[in-house]
């Protein structure tokens, strides 16, 4: 049943970034990314705002933990799972964790874009 929360959550989350990147694209065009940023930097104060919710005032069920953050915002952007991750490391402590996490996620997923991307081109066949 879990999983069938998640999937409806990633649902409206996944329909809502499309909606923002639409939108951000016919106001300013598309030389920038402005969307996916706008996603990105929503999608994190969201997560703030539901993981300080649960975390002092709410006692909603993990049902509706898991729809609202791992489905609607997993949907929307993982984007603020990472700079959760992120911010709970640091406020442990572990500051070199923290920045290890940090250094690696950005780095290794831009590498493997990049990677993606050099073997898309060497077997263009494959993949049509």
């Amino acid at each position: 049943m879990n999983y069938l929360i998640v999937f409806l959550g990633a649902g409206v989350g996944g329909a809502g970034r499309h909606g923002v990147n639409v939108l951000a694209a016919r106001l300013f065009g598309n030389g920038f990314p402005l969307g996916t940023l706008a996603v990105n930097i929503l999608g994190c104060l969201a997560m703030g705002l539901l993981a300080g919710y649960f975390a002092f005032r709410g006692h909603l069920p993990q049902e509706a933990r898991l729809f609202l953050t791992t489905g609607v915002l997993g949907g929307f952007t993982t984007f603020s799972a990472f700079a959760l991750d992120t911010a709970l490391l640091w406020e442990r402590g572990n500051l070199a964790a923290a920045f290890v996490y940090v250094f690696s996620s950005v780095v290794l997923s831009l590498a493997a874009v990049a990677a993606g991307l050099f073997l898309a081109r060497l077997f263009p066949v494959a993949l049509a």
